[in-house]
């Protein structure tokens, strides 16, 4: 027999639930006592917190036992009808009863007997899931808020594993935020479990591996520890998923979101350095590559360590390298020329090739940028440099 110390309890919230509804539905009034025999629910409201003697004997001899007038009249809080326990994995965890004449509420009996155990288990059940959710959610926050001076990852990883989670595999951390981040929408209640068709579900869907870890960091922002495989490849493995789930979102849920992936890691502190990449990819992405939805970490490098400068170096830079640059925006002729120039490794052919125009026009672009600059951007240094005060100037820095 299971531990009678650690039997589900039998709330006055779920009790008083049941009771009411059982009641309204079979016009009988239904009462539930917990395994000390005290009412904790009932369709009569004034019953409950009084003593319900009868339960006393029922939870003893796991027997449901009648009382007629004359027998209930003897017992402490007792009407005529029918007590009958109520077990969960072969533990009392308290009674159920029908008030009425034996003969007739006999009948209903072992019908709300059974069907409050299935509440109960249900409710089990329903309790144990949340504390899962909740302990996925732990286990996220613990990797991306680790701290190596006060935090020891030994301790993460034993936490992990009691949810079934081996932290040593090889995994690189996701982050996908939704449009309702960017609205700002509020976080829904805690403690409840994600909706049979809400963006968390589909996510688990996407990133379906057994060794997959997916939880909601709060409204809008889905977090995902993804598992890897060896070898380079599998970027593009994760890319695929980010794509697949970001399209997912918006056809099931009519949502936008942007994606963002670390590096592939194989403990605590680098799977924390991971989602903090993740973080700055899926942040600095939508602005440095206008146009993209998922954001892989090795493309963004460049600009993250650019972000990383404080806003007043960047606008000084930009100030001083952009000139009358700055007034062209982000994505025209003459920005797009500055960027193709300086990625075609300053090559007349490869540029003009890449930004599809003749190498004439190349020519006359570069002049005019010089004249803009006042740089002479064919010069390799002074063209990076121009390169560079763009990527800042797109992020916002200037």
């Amino acid at each position: 027999m299971a531990d009678p110390g650690r039997a589900p309890a039998l709330t006055p919230e779920l009790a008083q639930e049941i009771a009411g509804e059982t009641s309204a539905v079979i016009g009988l009034n239904v009462l539930i006592t917990d395994r000390e025999g005290t009412v904790i629910g009932s369709g009569d409201t004034s019953r409950v917190g009084s003593v319900h003697e009868a339960s006393l004997e029922v939870l003893r001899t796991l027997q449901a036992r009648t009382h007629s007038a004359e027998e209930a009249g003897r017992l402490r809080g007792v009407r005529p009808g029918i007590t009958l326990p109520i077990v969960h994995d072969g533990v009392p965890v308290g009674t159920v009863g029908l008030t009425g004449a034996p003969r007739r509420v006999r009948q209903f009996g072992l019908v709300v007997q059974r069907q409050t155990e299935i509440l109960l288990q249900e409710s089990v059940l329903l309790r144990y899931r949340l504390v899962r959710e909740k302990a996925r959610e732990d286990l996220l926050r613990d990797v991306a808020f680790f701290d190596p001076e006060s935090a020891d990852p030994g301790v993460i990883v034993a936490r992990a594993a009691e949810l079934g989670v081996d932290l040593l595999l090889r995994r690189a951390a996701v982050l996908v935020v939704t449009a309702l981040q960017e609205a700002d929408a509020p976080a829904g209640p805690p403690g409840t479990l994600p909706a049979a068709s809400s963006p968390l579900r589909t996510a688990r869907e996407i990133f379906g591996d057994p060794h997959d870890v997916v939880a909601e960091m709060r409204a809008g922002r889905i977090a995902v520890l993804c598992r890897v495989s060896a070898g380079e490849e599998w970027a593009h493995g994760v890319e695929q998923r980010c794509r697949d789930l970001v399209h997912a979102l918006r056809r099931r849920h009519g949502v936008t979101a942007h994606a963002g992936f670390g590096e592939a890691a194989a403990d605590v502190p680098a799977l924390h350095v991971s989602y903090a990449d993740a973080d700055d990819a899926v942040r600095i992405g939508p602005g440095a590559l206008p146009g993209g939805d998922v954001f892989p970490v090795r493309a963004l490098r460049v600009q993250q360590l650019l972000a990383s400068t404080r806003p007043q170096a960047r606008a000084r830079f930009t100030g001083a390298r952009l000139g009358g640059l700055a007034d062209e925006p982000p994505g025209s002729p003459l920005r797009t020329t500055v960027v193709a120039w300086h990625e075609s490794g300053f090559n007349l052919v490869q540029a003009a090739k890449r930004l599809h125009i003749h190498r004439n026009t190349l020519l006359y672009r570069l002049d005019k940028i010089s004249k803009l600059t006042g740089r002479n951007i064919r010069e390799p240094v002074e063209a990076t440099a121009v390169y560079l005060a763009c990527l800042v100037d797109q992020l916002g820095g200037g």
